[in-house]
């Protein structure tokens, strides 16, 4: 297990900046994800711990040993590509061996380690097997196995479920949690799919722009939010616009519409978000969150609305609700909850404790 420290590195390309100022340490045998849409900067950061970009500005440092500057074959990284990168031509085991081949590791070990490496990714009895034989998610099982079979200190994956139909992207996921707790190997993940990077990760980095928003555990990152992209980039939010009333204790009442205010604690806020009179704020209320009203209700944060859209999946009741103007989402748990129709009138209760206040 090895720590990766990345000091303040950015990469330029041309006119165009890709990163810009990443500044993080990724301890030991952490599972870290870099979480962003297309085009933010989390490959092009991944890249430049493998050795395929060298940094405009910072260094990149494995253990005490900087790595900035050297080539990708002397770092000691698996790398798990998006499109896998296997040799067609080779077979299952030719291709597991390769990265040892290369390194001119004896014949006899060669054979033990890929074949404990086939046990690890459960292809035992696969190495035969031509490319072209196996379907998608053995492919994948196949370049993981790639990968570990050279001891890397550290694991690097970009995208690598991307290819993958639901279902096995699931099965896939949980083998390489898996396989990462059993061998303690720092790992590194690169992923645009919120509910992948929750599921899997020690931390997360959230990237946009090539600028990182964040950095936490799966919690933070989803209860305590820095800004407005987060909160609406992780899971489903409801991101209102409103304006500070008043302030009462430890509370704050915010308005959005006439007719439509809100009473929050000031506790859940984001660190630069200031709580005044007067001022405008941003909220976050996230959809399972929100209850249909009973009798009783405190009345401040009791919104009637119209059911705009409602989906019954099964495990919830999902509806769209217009409020005073305003769009609600909400997601109820189903437990014998009526389901109503578009156009019905509905009644929601938004505790103060699930808003959250966004500078």
């Amino acid at each position: 297990m090895i720590e990766v420290m990345l000091d303040h590195v950015s990469k330029q390309f041309g006119d165009v900046k890709g990163v810009t100022d990443v500044n993080i340490r990724i301890q030991p045998g952490e599972f870290f994800t870099f979480l962003g849409p297309s085009g933010c900067g989390k490959t092009t950061t991944l890249r430049m711990i493998a050795g395929f970009y060298y940094p405009s500005e910072g260094r990149i440092v494995f253990g005490n040993q900087d790595v900035t500057t050297l080539p990708p074959n002397k770092r000691n990284t698996g790398m798990v590509f998006q499109n896998y990168a296997l040799f067609p031509h080779m077979t299952v085991f030719e291709n597991i061996a390769f990265g040892l081949q290369v390194r001119k590791v004896p014949k006899s070990e060669i054979v033990q380690r890929v074949e404990r490496a086939q046990k690890q990714v459960h292809l035992e009895g696969y190495g035969s097997r031509r490319i072209d034989q196996l379907s998608g998610g053995q492919q994948q099982r196949v370049a993981l196995a790639r990968a570990l079979v050279i001891e890397p200190q550290i694991l690097l994956l970009d995208e690598p479920l991307s290819n993958l139909d639901a279902k096995l992207r699931e099965e896939t996921r949980i083998e390489i949690k898996r396989l990462q707790l059993e061998l303690g190997i720092t790992t590194i993940y690169v992923t645009h799919d919120q509910a992948e990077a929750m599921a899997m990760s020690d931390r997360i980095m959230v990237m946009q722009g090539g600028v990182v928003q964040q950095i936490g555990s799966p919690e933070e990152i989803y209860n305590r939010p820095v800004n407005p992209f987060v909160a609406s980039f992780i899971g489903e939010s409801n991101l209102w616009e409103g304006t500070v009333e008043r302030i009462e204790g430890n509370e704050a009442i915010v308005r959005f519409a006439p007719g439509l205010s809100l009473r929050g604690l000031i506790a859940n806020a984001s660190p630069d978000c200031k709580l005044e009179a007067g001022k405008n704020v941003s909220v976050s209320i996230r959809p399972e969150s929100v209850r249909e009203a009973l009798p009783g209700e405190p009345k401040d944060n009791v919104v009637n609305g119209n059911v705009v859209i409602s989906e019954f999946t099964g495990v919830s009741v999902n509806y769209v609700s217009q409020v005073a103007g305003q769009q609600l989402k909400a997601m109820f748990v189903n437990q014998g909850h009526r389901v109503r129709g578009r156009g019905e009138e509905i009644s929601l209760f938004i505790p103060k404790e699930s808003i959250y206040f966004l500078g």
